[in-house]
């Protein structure tokens, strides 16, 4: 059974950078599409960005970002490592949540799949506060 561990999470002043990493066990994850989703108090659990898996035949490296992260977020993999990473730049208290790593199912690479429901391997999350 996958396992996922999500670390890097803290406090830090709006304008700062936060690397998140989540490292899995249980499996490879390289057929995997995987991603990060947040939740605030109060919110839903929402996408942040997702990242494609090996085995999208004809296509490179799939990646989709939220409009809200676009251009400050990057998300990466390391497939030998078995893990994935999210860098955070020019954080923003609106973007204080729990932050979540997760993958979908072995052979689903495609990374188009951005809802919750589209992914059945979660962290437990890791608490990010941004402070004005």
């Amino acid at each position: 059974q996958l396992q996922l561990v999500e670390s890097g999470g803290g406090l830090v002043q709006a304008g700062g950078s936060l690397r998140l990493s989540c490292a899995a066990s249980g499996r490879p994850l390289s057929t995997s599409a995987m991603g990060w989703f947040r939740q605030a108090p109060g919110k839903e659990r929402e996408f942040v960005a997702t990242i494609s898996g090996v085995g999208v035949a004809g296509v490179g490296i799939q990646i989709y970002y939220a409009d809200s992260v676009k251009g400050r977020f990057t998300i990466s993999r390391d497939n030998a490592k078995n893990t994935i990473s999210l860098q955070m730049d020019s954080l923003k208290p609106e973007d204080t949540a729990v932050y979540y790593c997760a993958a979908r199912g072995l052979f689903q690479s495609s990374a188009a799949m951005r809802t919750p429901f589209d992914f059945v391997s979660w962290g437990q999350g890791t608490q990010v506060t941004v402070s004005p």
